[in-house]
């Protein structure tokens, strides 16, 4: 174990951190992905769950939120390192406080995720309590799912797995099922609320085929698999040990080797690497014998496709729905987003499409067939477009800045700095830069020389020279930059000196 991870283990036996007061329920946030059924919205760089998709907060948040307050411990994220400023400063924009964040050096999947959660809290408290949850899924009624998670609890305190079972809507292919005995819910009768207790399980399904899904539903003792867990360190850790051997071993490694960056906590990369990538459904709950279903009749979604954004806006009586700068006219089963302000989307005359704009791309699609979108993400890595998994806005510790136009020699961006936050220590090899502030106050060094810009002000940053930029304010600073050279990537960075413990690598500012 490193020192790392001692000391926060030792936090953690006192309830101060990795699992709060004892009997405190941990929602371990499952963090990942690559956003590709919703793109041009989620991409790699900014994938759905940190998206407003629905309401006013991402996805992230409302899970957060969701499963907070009496009972809950703060959270434990897993997530990769290119979201993990995302992940705390959404995190405190809700109000929680004193969320740990673990990094993945790489994605493996659920499984391996789980399992490092699940030691990470064992070495603190064998017995802390796991809820392990996507964090991209819509669940509106918060009190109603609590419920069904207290009614699993006394099998999880037991030393049984309880996992949570969607009433289906409709024959779904989309979604893995899980089958009940044919009893077990008496053909459909429902129990009357979503604390009536835990059911047996009797197996997974995998996806079915429309025929396959029509006569789960007709059965009536088939659910959707929501994907969410609840269970002890102890009792998934020995589940493992007992079905999955070849994820223990480096799992178990790359927790011991935990390193701390800045408030997060590194898996260590080497054995990490080495770890299956399999999702903890194939790894353990299909073997396990103690698992336990929970059926939740509120209203769930994993927003797994537009077309499943589209029921979740409300469409109105015609079935179209809108958001942003979109309009419809004599439109049918239509859904119309413009994600930016400067982007007036219409439609006319339109029946089942699909139609997302955003400053750097549309797509338009097919409402019957808003699952092939992940498509085009093949179809654009194939052509080098940037779209394919780079975002327009891109977020950073110390704010975000977004691209206004791109050619060959030159690039204009407008950069965002919070109140207080600073950019690196850093110079270019291949381009030099122009600042123009806009809003607020910088502090700017160029080698030797420090200065104060406000409004309307403007500095030249030339090939070579030293810089950082700066906020002192208590507002936040906008500024333009003028980028002239023969490379623009982002790669063309030499870093000096980071408040964020980043290294020279591909990362702006």
């Amino acid at each position: 174990m490193t020192d790392a991870m001692q000391s926060e283990a030792e936090r953690a036996k006192a309830g101060q951190a990795g699992g709060g007061e004892a009997g405190q329920i941990v929602p371990v946030l499952l963090c990942g992905g690559s956003g590709t059924r919703l793109w041009p919205l989620s991409r790699r760089a900014y994938p759905k769950q940190f998206a407003t998709l629905i309401g006013d907060e991402s996805l992230f948040q409302a899970s957060a939120r969701r499963l907070s307050g009496q009972g809950f411990a703060p959270p434990l994220v897993i997530t990769g390192a290119d979201y993990r400023f995302i992940a705390t400063e959404q995190l405190a924009a809700t109000g929680i406080a004193d969320g740990t964040v673990l990094i993945e050096p790489a994605g493996r999947n659920t499984a391996p995720a789980v399992l490092a959660a699940a030691l990470w809290l064992a070495a603190g408290d064998p017995q802390a309590l796991m809820l392990v949850a996507p964090s991209d899924h819509v669940i509106p009624d918060a009190p109603g799912f609590r419920a069904a998670v207290a009614a699993g609890l006394p099998v999880a305190r037991a030393g049984g797995i309880v996992t949570f079972g969607i009433r289906p809507t409709g024959p779904e292919t989309g979604y893995g099922w899980l089958e009940l005995p044919p009893d077990a819910l008496r053909h459909g009768a429902w129990p009357e609320s979503d604390g009536a207790g835990a059911l047996p399980l009797t197996r997974f399904v995998e996806k079915p085929d429309p025929a396959r899904a029509g006569a789960m539903l007709a059965a009536g003792h088939y659910l959707w698999n929501a994907g969410i867990f609840l269970f002890t360190a102890a009792t998934i850790i020995k589940a493992f040990e007992e079905h999955a051997p070849e994820v223990t071993a480096p799992v178990r490694a790359a927790v011991e080797g935990i390193a701390r960056d800045l408030t997060f906590l590194r898996l260590a990369p080497e054995p990490w690497a080495a770890a299956p990538d399999i999702s903890v459904d194939y790894a353990v709950m299909e073997k396990a014998a103690n698992i336990s279903v929970v059926p939740y009749t509120g209203h769930w979604s994993d927003l797994g496709g537009w077309d499943a954004v589209r029921r979740e806006m409300g469409p109105d009586e015609k079935g179209v729905s809108l958001a942003g700068a979109a309009s419809a006219i004599d439109c049918e089963n239509t859904m119309l987003r413009s994600e930016s302000e400067g982007v007036e989307v219409v439609g006319i005359g339109l029946r089942d499409i699909l139609v997302v704009a955003t400053s750097d791309a549309v797509l338009v699609a097919d409402a019957a067939r808003a699952q092939e979108v992940k498509q085009a993400i093949g179809v654009l890595r194939a052509k080098g477009a940037r779209q394919a998994e780079e975002f327009p806005r891109d977020y950073r510790p110390w704010g975000w800045y977004e691209t206004l136009a791109l050619s060959d020699r030159f690039q204009v961006k407008r950069i965002v700095v919070k109140p207080g936050a600073a950019l690196s220590l850093q110079s270019h090899v291949h381009r030099s830069e122009h600042w123009i502030v806009v809003a607020g106050t910088a502090r700017v060094t160029v080698d030797d020389d420090v200065r104060l810009l406000t409004e309307n002000q403007s500095v030249y940053i030339p090939l070579g020279a030293i810089h950082r930029l700066e906020n002192p304010g208590k507002v936040p600073m906008v500024l333009i930059e003028v980028q002239t050279g023969a490379y623009l990537r982002e790669d063309d960075i030499i870093r000096y000196q980071d408040d964020y413990a980043r290294s020279s690598d591909s990362v702006k500012g």
